[in-house]
């Protein structure tokens, strides 16, 4: 992925031989930095109205004029040049992201022997301040004040945008695994604290005048939040390989039908690795200074850094909004439910296989039941959007993409209960444990690997049990197609 997405990445597949001998190479090497400027201050995410312009100069390089906004690594001291992919209209394209294209625009023009030529007038104009992620050198780029920038066109005229989803889509996975970490953080953090805060005696000792505080995670309440956290970080871990697993297919893919299935999967649930992941990472951060109490909102705790940095990751690379509005409006479209129709296969084998264990065949039940119903509101939205109702898919693009989440998260932790089940079951037997509660139970204190498995058992199950019921329940309500938000008149939103 690395080799295909950033800066880089859209060189190495759209940039001539001398544009990838020109930058390429040092980008990869570290040497120089790059960026993506996609986003400016009256467009925001309508890519579409952007006013940063191209003109065509005598030796088809152009001058390019405008300004970017939020760029991370933008500007800074850290290596001796910075490379912008920067999106801009040729002076006569048509308006509107059709009439996009992108170049090359380096700190520093490069000289025909590689060496650092003169500044290429790209001015930092302000440094955001921001909530989080103070680290990153975030900022405002002003490009031709001067009217001295010049950049080099990449790929063909009006191609921006489909160039730009090459490293978007990477983008979007990599901000799924950076809220993925951040969550993962706060949650390790969390279970630490819980086991070294000691408060309050257990509950069933209530009663005795000589009984000790105990460690917070012996309560339940805690128990049950540090586990509602646990799997939702493993869900979205899972979540975010089997999506890079898909894209590894489709590279190795040898027919056209395993390559179009494979793109289709790993197509369809960007928005939701995306989304979904950061959605699910704030609420995990929030559940951490939770645990943590008071502490947790004082900064000499980490906690309320690591939500703090994780907001963002709701935000860049598309908004969560976005990111719904293009699976409902766009991906489920595609190839007329094709991919759709994979996923839904992917998930009954999942099903079929996990009812081969006994502890997983009530939570399995649970997990067809949300299937069909999350089914059978796809067919709904499908319906809706071919006549007079189109608005209610959009209108609950948001909840639709967390309920795909839940379904599609639920899916793979009871795929790796099974697989736990079944390493449990030759551990069981190499120890004589097979058949023994008793000798189970003891082997979950001596052996990691029997405490790891059975924890993986523990997320399924728990996220089976206690958020697939919620699936039915919360398609049903969509389907009753409330419209009161759409009818209401902007002075109704007063307080």
């Amino acid at each position: 992925p690395l080799l295909t997405t950033g800066a880089a990445g859209l060189i190495k597949n759209y940039g001539t031989e001398e544009q990838k001998n020109k930058y390429m190479y040092k980008m990869f090497a570290g040497e120089w930095g790059g960026t993506m400027c996609l986003t400016e201050p009256g467009a925001g995410s309508d890519v579409g109205a952007l006013k940063t312009t191209a003109k065509k100069l005598p030796d088809a390089r152009y001058s390019i004029t405008g300004t970017k906004i939020f760029i991370s690594g933008g500007d800074h001291d850290l290596c001796e040049n910075i490379v912008h992919p920067v999106l801009a209209r040729i002076e006569g394209d048509e308006p509107g992201t059709k009439g996009i294209s992108i170049f090359i625009v380096p700190k520093y023009r490069v000289n025909d022997d590689g060496s650092l030529g003169e500044f290429n007038d790209v001015r930092t104009g302000n440094i955001e301040h921001k909530m989080g992620i103070k680290g990153s050198a975030t900022c405002t780029l002003n490009f031709g004040d001067d009217g001295k920038c010049i950049g080099e066109l990449l790929g063909k005229e009006r191609a921006g945008m489909a160039i730009m989803f090459l490293m978007m889509n990477g983008a979007r996975l990599e901000v799924g695994i950076q809220a993925l970490g951040v969550a993962t953080a706060a949650y390790e953090h969390a279970v630490a604290y819980a086991k070294e805060r000691i408060q309050g005696v257990a509950l069933w000792d209530m009663k005795n005048p000589d009984a000790k505080p105990v460690p917070i995670i012996q309560h339940p309440d805690i128990k049950r939040t540090l586990l509602w956290m646990k799997a939702h970080v493993e869900g979205i871990r899972v979540l975010l390989y089997y999506t890079a697993y898909c894209f590894d297919m489709a590279d190795i893919a040898e027919t056209k039908i395993d390559k179009g299935k494979w793109n289709g999967l790993a197509e369809l649930l960007i928005p939701i690795c995306k989304a979904y992941s950061s959605d699910k990472a704030m609420q995990v951060c929030s559940k951490a200074i939770d645990v943590y109490g008071g502490y947790g909102y004082c900064s000499e705790y980490p906690v309320e850094q690591y939500m703090r940095d994780c907001k963002i990751t709701t935000i860049y690379e598309g908004t969560n909004a976005i990111q719904a509005l293009d699976l409902v409006g766009r991906k489920l479209a595609q190839r007329r439910g094709e991919f759709m129709m994979s996923l839904y296969s992917e998930v009954y084998s999942v099903i079929t296989r996990s009812k081969g264990f006994e502890d997983l065949t009530v939570p399995c039940n649970y997990l067809e039941e949300a299937l069909k119903a999350f089914s059978d509101l796809t067919t709904h939205f499908y319906r809706l959007s071919r006549g007079a109702s189109f608005l209610i898919p959009v209108l609950n693009a948001s909840p639709y993409l967390e309920l795909f989440g839940d379904v599609a998260v639920g899916s793979l932790l009871m795929q790796a209960a099974t697989i736990a089940n079944e390493k449990l079951n030759a551990i069981y037997t190499e120890n004589d444990a097979k058949g023994s509660k008793a000798k189970q139970r003891a082997l979950i204190h001596a052996n990691k690997d029997v405490a790891f498995y059975n924890g993986k058992i523990a997320a399924a199950k728990f996220f089976a049990l206690n958020v697939l019921p919620t699936v039915k329940a919360r398609c049903e309500a969509i389907k009753v197609g409330d419209r009161t938000p759409i009818e209401m008149a902007e002075e109704l939103f007063t307080i």
